[in-house]
C-alpha cells in the first residue's frame, strides 16, 4: 500500500467540500452517475474504433445501499482505469482550473454547480460522506485492479485489489443525517429515486438500484432526449440534459430541435447558452458536438459538426446511416457529415435572427455574450457573409430618444442614413470611448453622419474581407479621403498651403508618405489617416505580436487648415522657411496626432523633452 497527498489544489477543493459550503448536496450523485455513464460510452467506443475485446451486452449503472453500515455504492462495468490514471485524474485536479477553479469556488457558495461544470465532480463525494473508496480495472488489462481511498484530509491510499472486475466500484462511507445542514439520509430509497430521475433520467444506459437480496429495479427511462417530441419533453428534463453534456450550470438560452428524414436522416438537440464559458477564445477548449449514430454515442466534441465561430453550441446528433467506427479523418471527408454541417449552422442562424426579431431581450444577451465569436464567421466562411451580418450589432454615434446610445443592425443603420450617403461609415478602435474622440469621427458628428464602433479584436479583420450590406460599401473614416462638405465654398484651397505641405513631406518622410489638407477635421489640428489599400496600425501590430513583422506602412498627415497651429505654422514658415524651430514643430504635430488616435509614440522620451522644451519657451 502506498500513501500519496492530493495536489495542493485539490487539498483545498476537499476542504471546501468538506465543509460543505454548497446547499444542494445531491448533485454528489448526479455527478458519479455522469462520470459512470462516461465510462461505458468509452467502452463501447474503444470496442467499435480499436477492436478492444470487451463485454458490451449489458452496459449499465448499478447502486447498491447499506442502511446499517451507512454506506452508498455506484458501480458501472465500463472502462476502467489504470493505477497511473486514479492517481492523475483524482490525484489532481490540474485539467480543471487549478487556483482560478478555487477562486470561482469560493466566490460562489450558493451555485453547486461549479463542481460539475469544472469537471470535479468526483470530489463532490466528500460533501456527504467521511471516507470514500474506489476499486477499479481498466479494460484490456492483464493482472490486478487497483484500490484507491481517502477520508478527504490531504492524502489517500493507493493499493493493488486482485479480484476486481473490469469497470469502476465507488463506495461512500456516507456521514449521518443531519437535514439542517441540508444532508439527507442517501441510504433512502425514495431518495436515490428522486435524485436519479431529477438529473439522470436521460442517461442512456440502465441505471439499477440493487436491493439486498440482489433483486435490481431500473431507475430511468433511458429515452434520447433528442428523439422525443417537444410536446413531450419537459423545460426541466431540457434544460438537466443540457447541463449533463456541457457542465454548464445555468439554464441554457435557447433550445433547437431538428430532424431530417429522406434520403439522409439525423436529429439533432441544440443548446445556445446564456452565458459564454470562461474559455471561449482558448486554442485548447472543449468544443464541438456529441455525435451518435443510430443512439450508438460515438465520439464527444466533434469539431466536424459545427464551426469554430459556433463553438458555444452545445447539444447531439444523431445519424442514422453513419458508420460506427467512423474516425475524426472519415469525419472531415464524409459529404452527409459536411451536409449535417451546414444544415445545422442555417437553423442555428435562422434562430438567432428569430430571436433578434421576437424576444430582443434574448437576443441582446446572446449577442453580448457570443457576438464577438459570431464575427469570426465572417473570415471563415463566406458564403454566410449574408446571415451573419443580419445577426450582427454592432455600437453606433447614434442616439436613441432618451439620450442613450443602443447597439444596432446594419439594416436599421441603412435605414436612417442621409440623403445621398451611398456608403456604411465605421471606425475601428480599442475602446469605445477612444473611437468617439478620435479625430477621425470630428465631421461625422458635424455634419450629423452617423459611424459604427467596432472595437473587438477580430473587426480590425473582417471589415476587409466584407465588402458590402445590402448594396452599401463598407467605409472606414480612416482610410482614404473624406470631403463631406457640398458648398464648394466652405472648402480651404490647399494653394495657400503648398510650401508648407512640401515642407513637412520632406520632414517626416521616414514616417509619412504625404501631408495635405483635411476634410474630416473640425477642431484638431492634425490626423493620421491610411491609404484606402494599406492595412491598418492595429491590424499591423496584430501581424507583429503573431510574428509576421513586416515592413511598416507609410501613413498620410492631414492638417486642419482652420486649426490655429496650423494656420500659426503656415506663418512662420513663410517668415523664415530654415527657422531651426519648424522640424522640431513639425515633429511634434505627427506626435500628438499619432497619440490622438491611441498610436505608440516611437521615441516617447524625445517627444516628451521637445514638448518640454516648447512649453518651457512659453512660460
Amino acid at each position: 500500500m502506498e500513501t500519496l497527498e492530493f495536489q495542493a489544489e485539490a487539498r483545498q477543493l476537499l476542504q471546501l467540500m468538506v465543509h460543505s459550503i454548497y446547499s444542494n448536496k445531491d448533485i454528489f450523485l448526479r455527478e458519479l452517475i455522469s462520470n459512470a455513464s462516461d465510462a461505458l460510452d468509452k467502452l463501447r467506443l474503444a470496442k467499435l474504433q480499436d477492436g478492444l475485446e470487451a463485454d458490451t451486452s449489458d452496459l449499465h449503472i448499478e447502486i447498491e445501499v447499506d442502511a446499517e453500515a451507512r454506506t452508498l455504492t455506484v458501480r458501472d462495468n465500463g472502462i476502467g482505469m489504470t493505477r497511473d490514471e486514479v492517481v492523475e485524474l483524482i490525484g489532481t485536479i490540474a485539467k480543471s482550473g487549478t487556483a482560478e477553479l478555487l477562486g470561482k469556488l469560493k466566490e460562489a457558495k450558493e451555485s453547486p454547480e461549479l463542481i460539475g461544470q469544472f469537471g470535479v465532480g468526483f470530489y463532490s463525494t466528500f460533501m456527504v460522506a467521511d471516507k470514500v473508496t474506489l476499486v477499479t480495472h481498466k479494460a484490456g488489462t492483464e493482472g490486478h485492479g487497483t484500490r484507491w481511498e481517502s477520508a478527504g484530509e490531504g492524502t489517500f491510499t493507493i493499493d493493488d485489489a486482485p479480484d476486481a472486475p473490469v469497470g469502476t466500484t465507488i463506495t461512500l462511507h456516507l456521514r449521518p443525517k443531519d437535514e439542517d445542514d441540508a444532508l439527507y439520509d442517501y441510504t433512502d430509497e425514495w431518495k436515490i429515486k428522486e435524485i436519479v430521475k431529477r438529473y439522470s433520467d436521460f442517461i442512456s444506459f440502465p441505471i439499477r438500484k440493487v436491493s439486498g437480496d440482489g433483486e435490481a429495479e431500473t431507475l430511468n427511462s433511458m429515452k434520447a432526449l433528442w428523439a422525443r417530441p417537444r410536446s413531450e419533453v419537459t423545460d426541466e428534463e431540457y434544460h438537466q440534459f443540457y447541463r449533463h453534456i456541457s457542465h454548464d450550470w445555468t439554464d441554457p438560452l435557447e433550445i433547437i430541435n431538428m430532424k431530417a428524414e429522406g434520403t439522409f436522416e439525423y436529429e439533432a438537440l441544440l443548446f445556445i447558452p446564456a452565458r459564454a464559458p470562461h474559455d471561449l477564445f482558448q486554442r485548447d477548449a472543449r468544443r464541438g458536438l456529441q455525435l451518435y449514430v443510430k443512439r450508438v454515442f460515438i465520439m464527444d466534441d466533434s469539431k466536424e459538426l459545427i464551426p469554430d465561430y459556433l463553438r458555444f453550441v452545445k447539444g447531439v446528433v444523431d445519424a442514422a446511416d453513419l458508420s460506427l467506427n467512423i474516425s475524426r479523418e472519415i469525419l472531415q471527408q464524409d459529404r452527409h457529415i459536411q451536409m449535417i454541417r451546414r444544415r445545422l449552422v442555417k437553423k442555428v442562424l435562422s434562430t438567432i435572427k428569430d430571436l433578434m426579431g421576437g424576444n430582443p431581450e434574448k437576443y441582446a444577451t446572446f449577442w453580448r455574450e457570443f457576438g464577438r465569436a459570431v464575427k469570426e464567421g465572417l473570415l471563415a466562411e463566406p458564403d454566410n457573409h449574408k446571415p451573419i451580418l443580419e445577426i450582427a450589432s454592432f455600437a453606433t454615434t447614434a442616439l436613441t430618444t432618451d439620450g442613450g446610445s443602443e447597439p444596432t443592425t446594419l439594416a436599421a443603420y441603412v435605414e436612417r442614413m442621409k440623403e445621398g450617403q451611398e456608403e456604411i461609415y465605421f471606425l475601428t478602435g480599442e475602446s469605445r470611448s477612444q473611437v468617439e474622440n478620435s479625430p477621425h469621427m470630428e465631421a461625422f458628428q458635424a455634419e450629423g453622419y452617423e459611424v459604427l464602433i467596432l472595437t473587438d479584436p477580430v473587426d480590425e479583420v473582417w471589415v476587409d474581407v466584407v465588402p458590402e450590406f445590402d448594396g452599401k460599401k463598407l467605409r472606414s473614416i480612416a482610410r482614404g479621403t473624406v470631403d463631406l462638405k457640398k458648398d464648394e465654398e466652405e472648402k480651404q484651397p490647399e494653394g495657400d498651403f503648398g510650401p508648407l505641405l512640401g515642407f513637412l513631406t520632406e520632414k517626416l518622410d521616414e514616417r509619412v508618405k504625404e501631408v495635405r489638407l483635411s476634410h474630416r477635421l473640425t477642431t484638431s489640428a492634425a490626423c493620421l489617416v491610411s491609404d484606402a489599400d494599406d492595412i491598418t496600425p492595429a491590424l499591423e501590430k496584430m501581424y507583429r505580436a503573431m510574428g509576421q513583422e513586416g515592413p511598416r506602412v507609410k501613413r498620410i498627415l492631414e492638417l486642419n487648415p482652420n486649426h490655429p497651429l496650423v494656420a500659426g505654422l503656415r506663418s512662420a514658415h513663410e517668415r523664415k522657411a530654415d527657422d531651426p524651430a519648424l522640424p522640431d514643430t513639425a515633429e511634434l504635430l505627427y506626435g500628438t496626432a499619432l497619440l490622438a488616435e491611441g498610436g505608440d509614440l516611437d521615441d516617447p522620451a524625445r517627444f516628451a523633452k521637445l514638448l518640454a522644451d516648447r512649453l518651457a519657451q512659453t512660460v
